[in-house]
């Protein structure tokens, strides 16, 4: 995610805090190389302008410069502005005054908005939340039987009528259904279009006027840049937003219409999309993706990503293990799929504070997503008395496995031996009350 705008601005700001006392002209020089790599990073020329001014008038100030770390300080400062133009606050769904809030999600064809609601859905859910999909999109064929399969896979009702020829008596329906089953939430999945058009708006414009939504959200493809702003600006005048969702963030290594949008048409991000699967959408936090931006990490984000998966008691059971030296393949494999929960290994690695910095410089394919599906299944072909004894594997029984995983005798070799100086690791570190006390730190 805008890892090439990420990669330039670490190499400005780093340079500028290790000078530790600046002059007026490290500033300059500094923010014209910033002011570069914002437009060259496709954000909107007036929002770099206000942007650069902002920090310059900040960075300028005489207590600033007089700091024996002023270099420390407009790094500080290019934070905190980056963060104001991504919106400053969380911006928090909208509740409505009744038991059920209404959501109405709009877009052009391919934003992902079906997929969208599915993953809204799925939000709300894992936060306890109960919520009716509505599928009133009539204009893409099969849209209605895509938002049922992901329903499915979800575990969520829609409401759809298969019949129906007018979204907009769909759209009703589906709300008052909602408010009768005195759910929390109802997301109307509407249709798409190629572009904004006076008959495209004035559908969805009756559809707003009939369910009276507490959120009207545009679902936006990051991928697009500037052109993102021209559509949101154009659905802002004809039904006044509330809220915005990006998807694809994960794919974007630009970030204009991130950087650009919220400052542009005054809406704010609600939620941002960081992946395919049904649980990758994200409350947007403007200072989190300002850190993870300026390669400072996301450490709030990783935590609760960590909580939602990682069991305490789970935990607490590895940790024994460790100390008892009984940490099998058995454990490791559960830990990898672990990991995968949480997304990506670039998306894990850019929440860690100062790893996203050299994350170039790391050998992806020693730490990838492909590297551990290999493990996987390579610790899947053996027997459970094999994982729980490696030591028992031996030749013939490697041989089985390579072939059973679609891998080389190689590859079995290599992660055995990776996992065995991994056991002698754990074995010095279970050692003396070391990581007794760490357990009882975290686990207290």
């Amino acid at each position: 995610m805008f890892e090439a705008l990420s990669e330039k601005l670490n190499n400005v700001l780093s340079k500028v805090a290790q000078k530790g006392r600046l002059r007026e002209a490290d500033v300059e020089k500094a923010l014209k190389e910033i002011r570069i790599a914002l437009l060259e990073a496709d954000v909107n020329f007036k929002v770099v302008k206000t942007f650069i001014n902002r920090v310059k008038e900040r960075a300028l100030d005489s207590e600033v410069l007089k700091s024996f770390s002023s270099g420390q300080h407009v790094v500080k400062i290019t934070k905190e502005e980056l963060t104001t133009i991504l919106g400053g606050a969380v911006s928090k769904i909208q509740r409505s005054s009744g038991k059920t809030s209404v959501i109405l999600l709009l877009g052009l064809n391919g934003s992902g908005k079906t997929t969208t609601t599915a993953k809204m859905s799925n939000f709300f859910k894992n936060a306890g939340q109960t919520s009716l999909m509505v599928a009133a999109d009539l204009r893409r064929p099969a849209a209605i039987d895509q938002l049922i399969a992901l329903g499915k896979s979800v575990d969520i009702d829609v409401y759809s009528d298969s019949t129906a020829k007018d979204p907009v008596s769909v759209a009703k329906s589906g709300v008052e259904k909602a408010k009768l089953l005195g759910l929390d939430f109802v997301i109307v999945d509407t249709g798409g279009n190629v572009q904004v058009d006076q008959e495209f708006m004035s559908e969805l414009v009756k559809i707003k006027s009939q369910i009276s939504p507490d959120e009207i959200i545009l679902v936006l493809d990051s991928m697009t840049g500037q052109e993102s702003v021209n559509v949101a600006n154009g659905f802002h005048q004809n039904l006044e937003l509330t809220g915005l969702i990006l998807t694809k963030l994960d794919g974007d290594a630009r970030g204009g219409a991130a950087l650009s949008i919220v400052s542009e048409t005054g809406v704010p991000i609600k939620f941002i999309g960081l992946g395919e699967k049904l649980d990758s959408l994200e409350e947007f936090h403007p200072d989190r993706l300002s850190s993870r931006i300026l390669g400072m990490g996301d450490v709030l984000t990783f935590i609760e990503k960590t909580e939602k998966i990682i069991d305490k008691q789970d935990a607490l059971n590895l940790t024994q293990k460790i100390q008892k030296s009984k940490f099998d393949l058995e454990d490791f494999n559960l830990q990898l799929q672990q990991i995968q929960k949480m997304g990506s290994i670039s998306q894990i690695m850019d929440m860690i504070p100062g790893v996203s910095s050299i994350k170039s410089k790391i050998d992806t394919d020693d730490v990838g997503d492909d590297k551990l599906t290999k493990i996987q299944s390579i610790i899947s072909s053996m027997t459970p008395h094999e994982r729980r004894d490696s030591k028992i594997i031996d030749g013939s029984r490697k041989r089985r496995i390579a072939l059973g995983s679609g891998n080389s005798i190689q590859d079995v070799n290599m992660l055995l031996n990776q996992f065995n100086n991994m056991q002698k690791m754990m074995k010095q570190m279970s050692s003396g009350k070391g990581l007794q006390n760490i357990s009882k730190m975290i686990f207290k």
